[in-house]
């Protein structure tokens, strides 16, 4: 046999050297695992987790929780330690930003097939905040598209994750390089630092929106929500009674509520609302709160960093209702106030603010 000349060795050493590397490389990918695709974080290794549609997946499969804080960014700013201190729960942080119902229904299809609700391990509470403005979209709606090869079971397309050169830098080797791993009982909070809540920072940002002149039919949303409750949420309720399910209406301020009368859809808005608390809340498993008609909270726009995201110190304020049941909507036949007591107060609220001179202020 004719010996192969020095070109092409050279082509075939070279051939064999990145072969070796990209293996070299899915091996480390696969051992440290930043995404935890495969595994459990390893001990020690400091990982950073700030990527809510790569690592969400992972953390429900692998991770060790009885509860999970699921919603768009009006839950970033809980801290599962303040579960642990009030209700003694293991809570694990799965946020969305703008998180539509496909979302949570995405990462509730791997929570419920997880380690942590087999056998005699049962998950305990879900945590769940409701958005109504994503409750009108489509049922496969989701805010972003998702990296499909980290939420399905085939391996084959894992090529994506293992031989991906961002994974590899900015996960692995900049961690190795310069180890601060995250705190992931505030895993995801905002960046917004003290001086951004402030009503002079919130109107600076804020468009107020030109009014309409055609009101919105009181039911023209609830076909949508209705559909997406079927599709995305009721099952996962109907499938695990032995979960409790805490689902609540975050406060956003009142410059949302602006928007909503400019925008000519109050009715709606609360009809929508309605219809979701008294869809979930007739399931045993469930418990409904109720945070928007907070006046206090929603008309001090030095409680916000926009015209929806409020300090954390409200998430704490929701996580010690959690705990002592102060909030909660009452279920029909229940004493208490119910639904249409909150909506009473969030209609009287919205319609006797006085916008104009709150935003006169701004333009003055």
């Amino acid at each position: 046999m004719k010996a192969k000349n020095p070109f092409q060795r050279t082509i075939l050493f070279f051939l064999a050297f990145v072969l070796a590397a990209f293996v070299l490389a899915a091996a480390l990918v696969v051992y440290v695992d930043p995404f935890f695709h495969y595994h459990a974080p390893l001990p020690g290794f400091p990982y950073l987790v700030d990527n809510q549609l790569s690592q969400n997946p992972g953390m429900a499969a692998y991770m060790e929780y009885d509860s999970v804080i699921l919603g768009s960014s009006m839950t970033v700013n809980f801290q599962t330690t303040w579960f642990q201190e009030l209700m003694d729960l293991n809570t694990l942080k799965l946020s969305y930003s703008a998180a539509y119902p496909k979302d949570q229904a995405n990462i509730m299809d791997i929570i419920f097939k997880s380690k942590n609700n087999q056998g005699q391990r049962r998950l305990k509470k879900v945590f769940l905040g409701v958005d109504v403005i994503t409750y009108t979209g489509g049922v496969e709606e989701t805010k972003y598209p998702i990296p499909e090869y980290l939420y399905d079971d085939d391996i084959l397309n894992d090529i994506q994750y293992v031989l991906n050169k961002d994974v590899l830098l900015n996960y692995i080797l900049r961690q190795v390089a310069d180890p601060e791993a995250t705190d992931l009982s505030n895993v995801y909070a905002s960046w917004w630092t003290e001086e951004y809540y402030s009503q002079e920072w919130v109107l600076h940002n804020y468009s107020d929106p030109p009014r309409t002149q055609e009101e919105t039919p009181g039911d023209a949303y609830l076909a949508a929500v209705e559909k997406n409750l079927a599709e995305n949420i009721c099952p996962y309720i109907e499938e695990n009674p032995q979960t409790e399910f805490v689902v609540f209406f975050p406060p956003y301020s009142i410059l949302f509520w602006n928007d909503v009368l400019k925008e000519n859809h109050l009715e709606a808005t609360l009809e929508e609302y309605r219809y979701i608390a008294e869809r979930l809340n007739a399931y045993e498993n469930v418990e409904v709160y109720f945070f928007p008609d907070r006046e206090e909270i929603i008309c001090d726009l030095n409680n916000y960093a926009d015209y929806s995201h409020y300090h954390p110190r409200f998430n704490r304020y929701m996580a010690e209702c959690f705990a002592k049941g102060e909030q909660r909507v009452a279920k029909e036949g229940e004493e208490g106030e119910g639904i249409d007591g909150h909506l009473a107060r969030m209609r009287e609220i919205a319609l006797a603010f006085d916008y104009e001179g709150l935003l006169g202020k701004n333009n003055g």
